[in-house]
């Protein structure tokens, strides 16, 4: 019986992750979407300077 049991922990964690996963995604593609192009070039921007990676 333990063997069933751990077995469905395993199943509801990992159902659990791809669900969050998802719906990080699309939140990801819902607010890429509604943001203006300078917007997403000023973030992508930062991020590479903060990284230490020259962009210019």
């Amino acid at each position: 019986m333990t063997t069933a049991t751990h077995t469905a922990a395993k199943s509801e964690s990992a159902l659990l992750s791809i669900v969050l996963v998802a719906f990080m995604g699309l939140g990801l593609f819902y607010a890429t979407g509604m943001a203006s192009a300078s917007t997403l070039h000023d973030s992508a921007h930062d991020v590479r300077h903060s990284a230490g990676f020259p962009c210019h």
